[in-house]
């Protein structure tokens, strides 16, 4: 299939529905599509072509993707037919006795997947790099440069034209990333609007949430109105949709109080690039009648990614004793990088009651951004500082987590807004708006209230409208194989 991209997952879906291709045809497709670049990017991994060939072969269930080839990501989706390496070799080769709940209800709209993505170790990162994989993953749009973390490979893969969507996962920008680096839809909602469970309650003290990367806005939101919702004994839910993600791209929000910031949320300066595409988004919006004034949210920031530092390091921790008692052994060389032995070192330094009190600042962050938003709608700014960065850049040789993330080179200073609203929950998306002079993609990032899902993602719509991007490629891969 020649222009298998040049469709969304709704619109191959609709093909399959039409009898115009079938299920197996489109999963050929992908899987050349594999042969073809995967070499280039290392983004697609612990593939099973065997059993989505079967998968493929039907009868596949009957819903808005049915016969769309799709990928999962390798970390935080438990699925008993896709081990998982999480990004590490003391993990490689993990085997679940379940799935995920939300891998079962993406499986229901469907899709037919054939494999997983790649991702920095335990996810930690704005870059996907795992030595596990045997290199780092590229970015499709200039392979010199990362394809972002830690959903880098879900990036990129569908960046190529490999899928037309992917899943992905994000606890402090981890999909927005991605979405930013590859020129991609990216959409973080609201806390505990997707399930966490059955083997997990909540993810990063309620910081992480699953999510999708996409082409178009509508292969999202169909994806989302599928998995929304808690599952039995969930320790908290979302409020309740309206009409729903789909329902809300064919009601774009009128008259909406944008509030623009052209530097970081402390006031740094950032990348000319990434200024421009805010401002040139601030003319856009004002065009489509929308109310445009300087903005910048007024919270603590910095204690903010201070306490998110500790919680994720402790996260890490966890998740370690966890994978070596599963082994039944002591850690050994190799198992794993500089950034997760980090991780370790600090949290054996943070005692319950620090813990605690990390917890207790990302909580009244979240007040402070509520606040923040009493005279806005809608927050607009870019969603990097910078371009996409160089691969080598964020490795993981670096044992001091602290440094990795909140260094004056650290993470944060590269990625100062994501992180901000999974502190807070808030509902946050990556929209792809702008490109740099020499071709790399320049995410503008959106953020709303608590609960505010489908406003945000109908002013998504309508700026799909207003500025389409979806026949726009890497030149890098082109069309077809």
């Amino acid at each position: 299939m020649d222009d298998y991209d040049r469709f969304d997952a709704t619109g191959l879906a609709a093909l399959v529905a039409g009898k115009q291709i079938t299920p197996s045809e489109l999963l050929e497709a992908a899987l050349a599509r594999v042969d073809a670049h995967n070499g280039a990017i290392n983004a697609v991994v612990n593939e099973r072509r065997d059993f989505a060939r079967q998968r493929a072969a039907g009868p596949l269930p009957e819903g808005p993707f049915t016969g769309v080839p799709f990928l999962i990501k390798d970390l935080s989706i438990e699925a008993k037919d896709f081990p998982a390496h999480n990004g590490s070799h003391l993990f490689k080769g993990t085997r679940y006795a379940g799935n995920a709940e939300i891998f079962d209800r993406m499986q229901g709209t469907g899709v037919v997947t054939f494999g997983r993505t790649t991702s920095p170790e335990l996810g930690v990162g704005p870059a996907t790099e795992s030595v596990v994989y045997g290199g780092p993953t590229r970015n499709p749009w200039d392979l010199q440069r990362t394809a972002g973390g830690s959903s880098g490979g879900s990036g990129a893969a569908v960046a190529a034209g490999i899928v037309p969507m992917a899943h992905g996962s994000d606890g402090g920008g981890s999909i927005r990333i991605p979405a930013s680096s590859c020129g991609l839809f990216g959409f973080k909602a609201t806390r505990a609007r997707f399930p966490d469970g059955p083997y997990a309650g909540e993810g990063w003290a309620g910081m992480a949430i699953d999510g999708l990367l996409s082409r178009s806005v509508r292969d999202s939101a169909a994806m989302m109105d599928a998995c929304a919702g808690s599952d039995a004994g969930a320790p908290y839910v979302a409020p309740p949709l309206g009409a729903g993600f789909v329902a809300a791209l064919d009601r774009p929000p009128a008259g909406l109080r944008i509030g623009l910031c052209e530097t970081t949320f402390t006031g740094a300066a950032i990348d000319p690039a990434c200024r421009t595409a805010v401002q040139n988004t601030g003319a856009l919006l004002e065009s489509m009648g929308h109310h445009v004034v300087p903005a910048c949210p007024q919270a603590d920031h910095l204690g903010m990614m201070r306490a998110w530092t500790k919680i994720v390091a402790c996260g890490s921790a966890l998740s370690i004793r966890k994978g070596l008692e599963a082994k039944g052994r002591a850690l050994r060389q190799g198992d794993i990088e500089g950034v997760a032995r980090g991780a370790m070192a600090l949290a054996q330094g943070i005692s319950g009651a620090d813990y605690l009190e990390a917890v207790g600042q990302i909580h009244a962050y979240g007040r402070q951004m509520a606040a923040a938003f009493a005279d806005i709608d809608v927050l607009v700014s870019a969603t990097l500082a910078e371009p996409p960065a160089r691969i080598g850049r964020f490795g993981h040789d670096c044992e001091d987590f602290e440094a990795f993330r909140i260094g004056p080179d650290g993470v944060f200073a590269y990625s100062p807004f994501c992180a901000a609203f999974n502190a807070s929950g808030q509902p946050a998306a990556s929209v792809p708006l702008h490109w740099s002079a020499d071709g790399l993609p320049i995410g503008v990032h959106l953020a709303a209230p608590f609960g505010a899902d489908e406003m945000l993602i109908g002013l998504c719509a309508a700026l799909e409208t207003a500025q389409p991007w979806f026949d726009r490629r890497p030149a890098l891969i082109g069309r077809g194989t």
